[in-house]
C-alpha cells in the first residue's frame, strides 16, 4: 500500500528533472500520474527526456500514467489538461505546477518575447490550472496543490548588493514570486474546504538538464542536494492534511542539514 493509493495527480513540466522525479515517486506511492510536457517522444527536443519515456518506466513498475502532451505557453492547449487527465485516469486531486523555464542576463535587456513566455508559463498557466482543478476538489472536499518556486523569489539583501546578487534572474524571480502569492491567497480562500495548497523549492542546486544547460551561471560553492529531496519532499506536503499556505524548501522540510549562505538565492532548478 501506498500513501497515494487511489490518486490522481498532474504533474507539469514532467518528461524530465524534477518533474519527472515527481512524477516517478507519485506514482510509485500509488497514484495515477498525468504526465504533461511539450517533449512527447525522445530525440524530439534539444535536451533528454519525453513524457512517453516517463509513462512506459511508471507501467513498466506496475504504475498507471498517461502522457498529456501540452505546450503549457499557449492558452488553448492548457485548457485541455485537466479534461485529457480524468478522461485517462479518473477526477484530479493533486496538482503538481511544476513547468518552468529561465531566460539569464540583466532585466533591462531581457526581449519581450522571452519576459511573455516565462509568465505564461509560470504566472499564468499554474493560475489557470488551479482555476480548471479546484472546483472538483472543493466538490469532492479534498486536494493538494504543489507549486514548485525557488529562493530567487526571495529580495535581494541590500545596499551593499554582493556580487551575486546580480545574477540575470530578475524574471524568473519575479514569476516565483508570484506564484508564491497565489499559493498563500488560494490557501486562504479554501482554506477549511479539504483542499491544500503549498509552494515547495529547492534548497540547493539540483542538475536537471535545464540547468546542465545554464550551469555556467551557477556559482562554484553551490550545493549540490541529493536528486530524491524534491521528490520525497513533495510526497509529504502532498499527504500533509495540516500543510496549506505553506512556503518550503526541500532539505529543510525533510530535517536534513544542508548548508545556508549568500549562494542560496542563486539556486534555482
Amino acid at each position: 500500500m501506498g500513501s497515494m493509493d487511489g490518486r490522481t495527480a498532474i504533474v507539469t513540466g514532467a518528461s524530465r528533472g524534477i518533474g519527472q522525479r515527481i512524477a516517478e515517486r507519485f506514482a510509485a506511492e500509488g497514484a495515477a500520474v498525468a504526465v504533461v510536457a511539450r517533449t512527447a517522444q525522445a530525440g524530439s527536443a534539444a535536451l533528454p527526456g519525453s513524457i512517453e519515456e516517463v509513462v512506459s518506466a511508471i507501467r513498466d513498475r506496475g504504475g498507471r500514467a498517461a502522457a498529456i502532451r501540452a505546450d503549457l505557453t499557449v492558452p488553448d492547449e492548457v485548457e485541455t489538461i485537466l479534461t485529457r487527465a480524468e478522461e485517462a485516469l479518473g477526477p484530479v486531486d493533486t496538482l503538481v505546477n511544476n513547468a518552468g523555464v529561465n531566460f539569464y542576463g540583466p532585466a533591462l535587456d531581457i526581449r519581450p518575447s522571452r519576459y511573455g513566455l516565462m509568465f505564461q508559463m509560470m504566472v499564468h498557466t499554474p493560475f489557470r490550472l488551479c482555476q480548471l482543478a479546484v472546483p472538483g476538489m472543493l466538490e469532492r472536499g479534498r486536494g493538494w496543490i504543489l507549486n514548485i518556486t525557488s529562493k530567487q523569489a526571495r529580495h535581494p539583501l541590500g545596499p551593499p548588493y554582493p556580487e551575486w546578487a546580480a545574477d540575470g534572474c530578475v524574471p524568473y524571480g519575479m514569476c516565483k514570486s508570484a506564484l508564491d502569492r497565489l499559493t498563500t491567497g488560494l490557501a486562504a480562500e479554501v482554506h477549511g474546504t479539504g483542499v491544500h495548497i503549498s509552494s515547495l523549492g529547492t534548497s540547493g542546486l539540483v542538475m536537471t538538464p535545464g540547468v546542465a544547460v545554464v550551469s555556467p551561471h551557477t556559482p562554484d560553492d553551490t550545493p549540490v542536494e541529493p536528486d530524491d529531496a524534491m521528490a520525497e519532499a513533495a510526497v509529504l506536503l502532498c499527504n500533509s492534511t495540516e500543510d496549506t499556505g505553506r512556503i518550503a524548501y526541500s532539505m529543510e522540510l525533510l530535517g536534513r542539514p544542508f548548508p545556508e549562505g549568500p549562494w542560496a538565492l542563486s539556486a534555482t532548478y
